[in-house]
């Protein structure tokens, strides 16, 4: 069976909440990268109001499927995947809070990798565009988001690297301590990136 057959109007409910799920999960990373760019408050509420909404389509998707018998593709991949979406939004915005939180400000390094994410949430997006009319772009574009999150991580290390490179007294020590956690959260969202990039290749290659 191919995959066009998969996707028949009774289960297309799932596919469309996919959908909106990537599309909110981006829409929370350019707040994000907006908030690294100018630390506009404006921006971090609109984090904060993306991650409840998508959030709610989870939680909707979660409902579809117990009470769905025929799904477009695997249960356990859509749960993956819809979780693995849901993820990077969820660090996004922990991200964030926690700047706040904790007085951090940005730096070069935030808004390098939060740009690098935010293109990467961009080609999950388009993958879950094409799924259902055009696997092989999908799997193309999930290729390009592990690239990204590659470069994600290559950037993380590098920030980590200076941290380290000698703290001068205790007020840096607390600096280094706070900005090693909101490093964290942005690695967490990369590999969540990473897996929903997984996810929809395994389904490209199932449905084939």
């Amino acid at each position: 069976m191919g995959l066009k057959e998969f996707f028949r109007p009774r289960q297309s409910n799932f596919l469309r909440l996919l959908n909106e799920q990537s599309a909110k999960t981006l829409e929370g990373l350019e707040a994000l990268l907006a908030y690294m760019q100018a630390r506009d408050e404006d921006a971090a509420r609109r984090v904060e109001k993306a991650e409840k909404e998508a959030d709610e389509l989870r939680r909707i998707l979660i409902d579809e499927l117990n009470r769905t018998f025929v799904t477009p593709m695997d249960r356990e991949d859509l749960f993956n995947l819809s979780r693995a979406i849901d993820d990077i939004l969820d660090y996004a915005y922990s991200t964030v809070d926690e700047m706040q939180l904790l007085g951090v400000e940005p730096n070069d390094y935030l808004r390098r990798m939060v740009s690098l994410l935010r293109d990467a949430a961009n080609e999950i997006d388009l993958a879950m565009q094409r799924l259902k009319d055009h696997p092989n772009v999908a799997s193309e574009h999930a290729l390009r988001a592990k690239a990204l999150e590659n470069r994600v991580e290559s950037v993380y290390r590098e920030a980590i690297a200076a941290l380290f490179k000698g703290p001068k007294d205790l007020e840096h020590v607390v600096e280094m301590l706070k900005l090693r956690e909101i490093y964290r959260h942005l690695s967490n969202a990369a590999d969540r990136g990473d897996a929903a990039a997984n996810v929809i290749a395994d389904v490209v290659v199932k449905m084939a």
